[in-house]
């Protein structure tokens, strides 16, 4: 098969988006079999983490943080409301917002989630160095695309 190198730009080992994309899937899917243990999935377990940290969250903040649009997050919300970790309610303050809490199983699955990020964090092999690095990066690449 011959190569035509007249245009490198077009060059499939000269992407940045293939290994990029890859990546994220690998990610992913290393991700799976822990995530299972825990009855979640990945985007699931990314809604409990922000949960866990902050105890309660506005719908909207979660699709900020997770840039995700309503469409994508609400059903996403009722499924975690369905296995009882979460409670969608209505702010105090302003009636119009929707707040997730977490309910005492959602607290409880805490407790279990977290060996998951040292798993990971082993399975990946990167130096916290390393990990920083890539994080940066990924964060500075959603910025200027985003």
């Amino acid at each position: 098969m011959s190569q035509d190198t007249g245009c490198p730009e077009l060059m499939f080992e000269n992407q940045v988006c293939f290994p990029l994309y890859s990546a994220a899937n690998a990610v992913v899917r290393a991700y799976r079999p822990l995530l299972d243990k825990l009855d979640l999935t990945y985007l699931q377990y990314m809604v409990m983490m922000l949960i866990w940290q902050h105890q309660s969250m506005s719908v909207k903040d979660l699709g900020e943080k997770l840039t995700l649009d309503s469409g994508t997050l609400t059903p996403l919300l009722k499924r975690l409301e369905g296995k009882g970790l979460v409670i969608r309610g209505r702010s105090q303050q302003d009636e119009r917002v929707r707040v997730i809490t977490l309910t005492n199983e959602g607290k409880a699955l805490k407790e279990h989630a977290k060996e998951v990020p040292q798993t990971m964090a082993c399975r990946a092999g990167l130096s916290s160095e390393e990990a920083g690095q890539l994080k940066a990066l990924c964060q500075q690449l959603l910025s200027r695309l985003g």
